[in-house]
C-alpha cells in the first residue's frame, strides 16, 4: 500500500453533485432529475448536462447531507428505487470521493413512462 500524502483534500460541491447525479441516473427506475421547485408546478427532466439542479448539497459537522429531486419509472417500487439510489448515492460519496455521508434523502416528483 502507498505511504499516505500529507495535507487536506477539498473537493468542491460542484463536483460531488455531478458524482451524485452520474451515479442516481445509473440506477434503475430513474428516468430523470428535475429542480427543487418547479417553476410552473410541473417537473421538467433536465438535460445531462445540468444534473447538478436537481442536487442540493448541505455540509454539516458529521458530513454531507443531500438531497435528490428525481421522476420515477412508471410501474417500479419507489420505496426500490429510493433505496438504491440512496445506496449509490452514499457508495460514490464515500467509496470514490472519501466523503464522509451524513444522510441521503430522495424527493420523487413525478411518475412517467420512460421513452
Amino acid at each position: 500500500m502507498a505511504d499516505p500524502i500529507p495535507g487536506k483534500l477539498h473537493v468542491a460541491n460542484e463536483v460531488l453533485a455531478d458524482m451524485v447525479g452520474h451515479a442516481a441516473m445509473e440506477c434503475y427506475g430513474v428516468v430523470g432529475m428535475v429542480a427543487p421547485n418547479p417553476a410552473d408546478g410541473i417537473a421538467k427532466i433536465l438535460p445531462a448536462s445540468k444534473l447538478r439542479r436537481g442536487i442540493t448539497l448541505n455540509t454539516t459537522e458529521e458530513g454531507v447531507h443531500v438531497d435528490l429531486y428525481i421522476v420515477v419509472e412508471y410501474g417500479t417500487n419507489m420505496a426500490a428505487v429510493s433505496r438504491n439510489l440512496t445506496d449509490a448515492v452514499n457508495f460514490a460519496l464515500k467509496e470514490q470521493a472519501r466523503v464522509p455521508v451524513e444522510g441521503v434523502e430522495v424527493h420523487i416528483q413525478d411518475v412517467r413512462v420512460r421513452k
